[in-house]
C-alpha cells in the first residue's frame, strides 16, 4: 500500500488548491494561514470550485469530505520536523514577516524538502541554476535573507500555471479556479525526495470526483519533470501578461495585456524563453506562445501583482526585476521589460510615499 504523507503548506489561497488535491488523494495537509482563515477552514473546510469535463457549471470540492485530512494552523503552532514535505504558497513579501521568517528557519533546521508554488522563485532554488550571480539578484527580493538557511538540494520549484481567485462575495475559505492547468514541478536533487513528488503525482492522477450520478476526472494535476528549467515556463507568461497589466494610469486585464498588441506580447514572451534557453533550458521545457495566448482569453481580471499595486501595496513580487537582472547577466536586454520595470517602480514609490 502506498504511503500517505504529511504535508505542510504555507498559504491558504493557492495553498488550498494544492492542499485539496493532496487531501483528495488521501494525504494529510496542514495549511499555515491567518487566524480568521484558520478558524473558518477548521470549522467549515476549504472549498475549491473548478470546471470538470462533461459537467455543467463548476464542481465544489469540500475538504471536510475527503479521504485525507486538511486542517489549518498558525505559523507558531506547527513543527516542520513532523512533515514529509513543505509547500511554499505565499507571495514572496510575506516571508519577511518575523513569525514566517522564523518558521522558514525552523524548516531549514528540520531538513524537510520544500516545493515552492510561488511566482517568485525562492532565492534558494535559483542557486540550483548554474552560472547565476545570486548576490546581484538579491535586490529583487523584499528580504533576501529569509532564504539564507535553506538548502538548495532540498528546494524545488513548481510552476503555478493554474489561475485561481477568491470570489469577492464569498467567505475567505472559498477558492475558484479560473484556468485549470497543471502544476509542473522540477525534481529534487535526491531520488528519495523526488519519489515523494512522484507518489503525489500518481495519487492525484488516480482521483475521481463523484458528481452524484457518475465519477469524473478532475483537472489541475501535479507533473514532475527532470529539468530544473520546466518551472521557469511561468516567467514568460508573467512578463508578457501579468506585469504588462500595469499601466501608467491604472490596471488592465491579463486578456487585454496579451491581446491588445499580440505581436508585442509574442516578442516579450519569446524573449523570455530565449533567455531561459541561454541559461541551459531546452525549447521543449516551455509552453508554446499560441497555447498561452489562447488560455489568456479567459483571464478577464488584472493580475494579482497589478491588483496589489492598485490597492496600495508597498511591496509585491518582483519577477519583472529579477528577470531583468538575470538577463543582464546573460548579455540580454528588452525595452518592453525595462518599461514594465519602470512602471512597477513608479507605482511602488507612490504607494510607499502614501503609506
Amino acid at each position: 500500500m502506498a504511503r500517505k504523507y504529511k504535508i505542510l503548506i504555507l498559504g491558504a489561497s493557492y495553498g488550498s488548491l494544492l492542499g485539496a488535491k493532496m487531501a483528495m488523494a488521501g494525504h494529510a495537509v496542514t495549511l499555515v494561514c491567518l487566524p480568521e482563515e484558520v478558524q473558518l477552514i477548521n470549522d467549515e473546510g476549504a472549498r475549491v470550485r473548478m470546471a470538470a469535463r462533461g459537467v455543467d457549471g463548476l464542481v465544489e470540492l469540500n475538504t471536510q469530505t475527503m479521504p485525507g485530512k486538511l486542517s489549518a494552523a498558525g505559523p507558531g503552532d506547527v513543527n516542520p520536523a513532523d512533515y514529509d514535505l513543505v509547500g511554499l504558497a505565499m507571495q514572496e513579501p510575506q516571508y519577511g514577516v518575523p513569525v514566517l521568517h522564523e518558521l522558514l528557519n525552523s524548516i531549514a533546521a528540520a531538513n524537510v524538502p520544500c516545493m515552492s508554488i510561488m511566482n517568485m522563485p525562492p532565492l534558494t532554488y535559483l542557486r540550483r541554476i548554474p552560472g547565476l550571480d545570486i548576490d546581484a539578484i538579491k535586490s529583487s527580493y523584499t528580504d533576501a535573507s529569509v532564504w539564507d538557511n535553506l538548502d538548495p538540494a532540498l528546494m524545488t520549484l513548481c510552476s503555478p500555471d493554474p489561475q485561481a481567485f477568491r470570489p469577492p462575495t464569498e467567505k475567505i475559505n472559498v477558492l475558484q479556479v479560473g484556468l485549470p492547468t497543471n502544476f509542473k514541478a522540477a525534481r529534487f536533487d535526491s531520488d528519495e525526495h523526488t519519489g515523494v513528488l512522484n507518489q503525489l503525482e500518481r495519487d492525484i492522477q488516480a482521483v475521481r470526483f463523484d458528481t452524484g450520478d457518475r465519477e469524473v476526472e478532475l483537472p489541475v494535476k501535479l507533473r514532475v519533470h527532470d529539468s530544473i528549467f520546466v518551472p521557469l515556463a511561468k516567467w514568460s507568461m508573467l512578463i508578457a501578461g501579468n506585469y504588462r497589466c500595469v499601466q501608467k494610469d491604472g490596471m488592465r486585464a491579463i486578456k487585454d495585456a496579451v491581446h491588445t498588441d499580440i505581436d508585442a506580447t509574442r516578442a516579450a514572451y519569446e524573449w523570455v524563453v530565449e533567455l531561459c534557453v541561454s541559461m541551459g533550458g531546452s525549447e521543449s521545457d516551455f509552453v508554446p506562445f499560441e497555447k498561452y495566448s489562447n488560455a489568456a482569453l479567459s483571464l478577464v481580471n488584472p493580475s494579482s501583482a497589478a491588483r496589489a499595486l492598485a490597492n496600495g501595496a508597498p511591496n509585491i513580487e518582483r519577477v519583472d526585476k529579477m528577470v531583468q537582472t538575470i538577463a543582464a547577466q546573460n548579455g540580454m536586454q528588452s525595452n518592453s521589460l525595462d518599461e514594465t520595470v519602470d512602471l512597477v517602480d513608479g507605482w511602488l514609490e507612490a504607494n510607499r510615499a502614501r503609506a
